[in-house]
C-alpha cells in the first residue's frame, strides 16, 4: 500500500498520485512532496531510492526490522528511526510500531513495517494545520513526530493509572499475593518495552533540531520544540514509573515480612501461654505422693493455678502488645 501527497506554495496541490511522478513534481518550484510505503521490499524502495539520491545503508535500515531510535545522517538526506507505542489496558498487552523515515530537502519518505501504525490520524493533523504548511518537509516531519510522541505520551499516562491500582492492591487487608506479584511481573515487561523505544526519542529529536539540518527554522523551531520537550517528559514519566514498581515490591515484601512477623509473636505468646499448664499438669503427673495427690482438692488446686497463670501470662503478653 502507497500513500502520497504534494504540497505546492504551502497548498495540497494532489493527492493518491502514483510513486513514479515523485519526481516530475521535485523538479518543480516551491513543491514538497510526501511518500508513504507499508511493508515495502528492498527492490520496492531501490527505484525510489534512485530518484530521491537514499543511501544503500540507510535503504537497508529501512527494510530490516527492529532498529533502535536513531538519527543518521547522510550525504544530501537524513535517515529517523522511531516507534508508535500503544498500551491496551483490557489486555495489558505493549504494541508497538516502527516506523523508519527518510528527510530529504523537499520530500519526506515514511516506511511503515506493518499496518498497525494510524497514518490517517497523522494525515489529519496535517489537514488541521494549513497554515504550516508553507514550511514544506519540516512541516510534514513535525506533525508526524507529534503524532509519535502523543503516542508516547498517552501509552505512558496509560500504565501509570496501571501502577496507582497496584499501588492501592498493596494496602488492601487482605492482598492478593500472587496477584500483585503477577501484575508487578506485567507492568514491569511493559514498561521494559516502553523505555526501549520511548527514553532514545528526547536525544534523536534533538540532533533532529540542530541548525545545519535546517529543519527548525524560525517558524517551525517553536512547534519542534514543543514536541522535543514532550519527549522528554514521556522518558522521564518511564523512568519514574520504574522507580515506582520497585517501590511497590518493596513495599509489598515489607509488609508480608511484618505480617510474618507479627504472626509469629502471636503463635509464640500463644505457645507460651499453652506452655504452662502443660508444665502443671506434667509436674503433677510424677509418681510420687504430693499435696492433694488422689484427692478431689488437688484437682481443683493445680486447676486453678493453671488458670490464674495462663490469664497472667495473657494479660501480659496483651499489655506489651505480643497478641
Amino acid at each position: 500500500m502507497t500513500r502520497t501527497r504534494a504540497y505546492r506554495d504551502g497548498v495540497l496541490y494532489k493527492d493518491g498520485f502514483p510513486v513514479e511522478e515523485v519526481s516530475d513534481f521535485l523538479a518543480e518550484p516551491d513543491t514538497a512532496v510526501w511518500v508513504d510505503l507499508c511493508e515495502p521490499s528492498e527492490a520496492d524502495l531501490t527505484d525510489l531510492a534512485g530518484e530521491l539520491g537514499l543511501h544503500r545503508l540507510a535503504v537497508e535500515d529501512a527494510v530490516q526490522e527492529h532498529q533502535r531510535p536513531k538519527l543518521d545522517r547522510y550525504d544530501g538526506h537524513a535517515f529517523l528511526t522511531a516507534y508508535a507505542v500503544r498500551f491496551d489496558p483490557a489486555s495489558g498487552r505493549t504494541t508497538t510500531y516502527e516506523l523508519a523515515v527518510f528527510i530529504t530537502p523537499r520530500a519526506l519518505v515514511t516506511v511503515r513495517k506493518d499496518d498497525g501504525f494510524d497514518v490517517d490520524a497523522v494525515t489529519r493533523r496535517w489537514d488541521l494545520e494549513p497554515d504550516l504548511a508553507k514550511s514544506g518537509v519540516p512541516f510534514l516531519l513535525h506533525g508526524l513526530l507529534d503524532h509519535v510522541v502523543d503516542g508516547h505520551f498517552d501509552a505512558v499516562q496509560a500504565l501509570d493509572d496501571q501502577v496507582e491500582e497496584l499501588e492501592d492492591l498493596v494496602f488492601d487487608d487482605r492482598p492478593d499475593t500472587s496477584e500483585l506479584q503477577r501484575r508487578s511481573f506485567e507492568l514491569r515487561k511493559n514498561l521494559t518495552v516502553v523505555r526501549r523505544v520511548v527514553g532514545p526519542v528526547p536525544d534523536v529529536l534533538g540532533s533532529l533540531m540542530r541548525r545545519d539540518l535546517r529543519l527548525a527554522d524560525d517558524t517551525m523551531g517553536p512547534y519542534f520544540e514543543d514536541v522535543h520537550d514532550h519527549a522528554r517528559q514521556a522518558a522521564e514519566h518511564t523512568e519514574a514509573l520504574r522507580e515506582r514498581l520497585a517501590t511497590v515490591r518493596e513495599t509489598q515484601l515489607n509488609l508480608q515480612s511484618d505480617r510474618l512477623n507479627l504472626i509469629m509473636k502471636k503463635v509464640t505468646g500463644w505457645a507460651a501461654v499453652i506452655a504452662v499448664p502443660t508444665a502443671v499438669t506434667g509436674f503433677y503427673g510424677q509418681n510420687v505422693a504430693y499435696p492433694g495427690n488422689g484427692t478431689t482438692s488437688g484437682f481443683w488446686v493445680s486447676t486453678v493455678v493453671m488458670l490464674v497463670l495462663s490469664i497472667g501470662l495473657y494479660a501480659l503478653f496483651k499489655k506489651k502488645d505480643w497478641l
